[in-house]
């Protein structure tokens, strides 16, 4: 893979299950022991957490890194007056990594000189490095209500001036691959096939045929192959490679980044895609408007980048489910189980260009929610 921007998945143990309880209570033991060493430090700084914690409980165990990249995001306020903050935290070499790029980016985004739009980003309150820390705080972004919640015509308006903004950072000259390659990192066609094939493969070798059928993935591959030359024709683009609702806020009609260690130089609809596939399950009618604008206001070419990409985020998005299953057991292990099988129909829906029909979807949600444990659904909380 090419470039700082291009982590987005950890490289695979030799998969063997451990049962959902071991997983999860390492998770809560190295979070208890982190939260009891970092305290006094953010003491010193003027901050205290907050008693509650979402974004360290339900499932977040599961993304638990293996190559020494964890990374807290957490809530906390300022002592001196009470201001609401992030505070995301690392003591390990990876995620230090990542903290560190995050704030490169931020400050890249401001010198970009070929981006026409404004990118908007919570600002900086500090960013120290304590007893083996690398700590990040930034401010909390009220938001007047959850982007999935609003209206399909201002979520559509929303994402789209989002996507363009993106769209309007494109790497064109020398000086600008310069700045470019040195910070974001930057996919090429070659680096997706790639990396598709290294998806499948490692899905194929750890999931049951039942599971992931081999046809689908095959059909998938050939797709992608087939479109290098639009996966190429439309690189060179700024792309927030996991743009979802998760990542970002809502505020003054304006859109702000939360993640921006997710940002990258690729092809333009990549972050389309991630976003467009969310809301297959969350907002199908925000997904097909999305789709159809790009149909009917592009090329032709376009569109079938759009599908490529889809395809490539699909076969991502599998591959991690594959990865949790050999941290879970009991309901969870059945429950990943079932979302594989549904990312795995959706990616035969978008390589035939179909739709998901409402009833396997209603279906698949009645499962997700039956599953879950009730953790995980607070921790969900605005994405119904």
């Amino acid at each position: 893979m090419n470039g700082r921007g291009t982590r987005t998945l950890p490289d695979f143990p030799v998969f063997s299950i451990m049962p959902t309880d071991t997983a999860r209570n390492e998770w809560d033991v190295s979070c208890k022991e982190t939260l009891a060493r970092l305290s006094p430090l953010l003491a010193g700084i003027g901050y205290a957490l907050d008693d509650e914690q979402p974004h360290i409980t339900g499932e977040r165990f599961l993304t638990r890194p293996i190559d020494g990249g964890r990374k807290l995001v957490l809530i906390g306020r300022r002592v001196a007056d009470g201001q609401k903050a992030i505070i995301k935290v690392s003591d390990e070499p990876r995620g230090i990594e990542e903290l560190e790029y995050e704030r490169a980016c931020r400050d890249a985004l401001k010198r970009i000189p070929f981006a026409y739009q404004a990118f908007y980003a919570p600002r900086e309150l500090a960013f120290v490095r304590r007893g083996g820390f690398v700590i990040l705080v930034s401010e909390f972004i009220e938001q007047e209500m959850p982007f999935i919640e609003r209206t399909v015509e201002e979520q559509f308006s929303l994402a789209l001036g989002a996507f363009k903004a993106q769209e309007g950072a494109h790497a064109t000259t020398y000086e600008h691959r310069v700045l470019v390659t040195r910070t974001f990192g930057e996919m090429y066609a070659q680096d997706y096939l790639a990396n598709f094939a290294r998806f499948r493969n490692e899905i194929l070798a750890h999931v049951p045929d039942k599971l992931v059928p081999e046809a689908v993935l095959t059909e998938a591959t050939k797709v992608l192959a087939e479109s290098r030359e639009n996966l190429e024709r439309y690189g060179g683009f700024l792309t927030h490679w996991d743009f979802t609702p998760q990542n970002f806020r809502v505020k003054d009609g304006r859109i702000y980044l939360l993640d921006l260690s997710s940002l990258r130089f690729g092809n333009k609809y990549e972050g389309w895609a991630r976003f467009i596939n969310f809301m297959m399950l969350y907002n199908p009618k925000l997904a097909d408007a999305l789709v159809q604008y790009v149909a009917e206001n592009r090329t032709e070419e376009e569109s079938l980048a759009l599908k490529a990409m889809r395809i490539y985020r699909l076969g991502e998005i599998l591959l991690y489910y594959v990865y949790t299953l050999s941290r879970s057991s009991g309901a969870l292990h059945e429950l990943n189980s079932e979302r594989i099988r549904f990312w795995t129909r959706a990616l035969a829906t978008v390589v035939h260009d179909e739709h998901i029909p409402p009833e396997v979807l209603e279906r698949y949600r009645d499962t997700r929610d039956r599953l879950r444990s009730d953790e995980e659904k607070r921790r969900q909380v605005g994405l119904h």
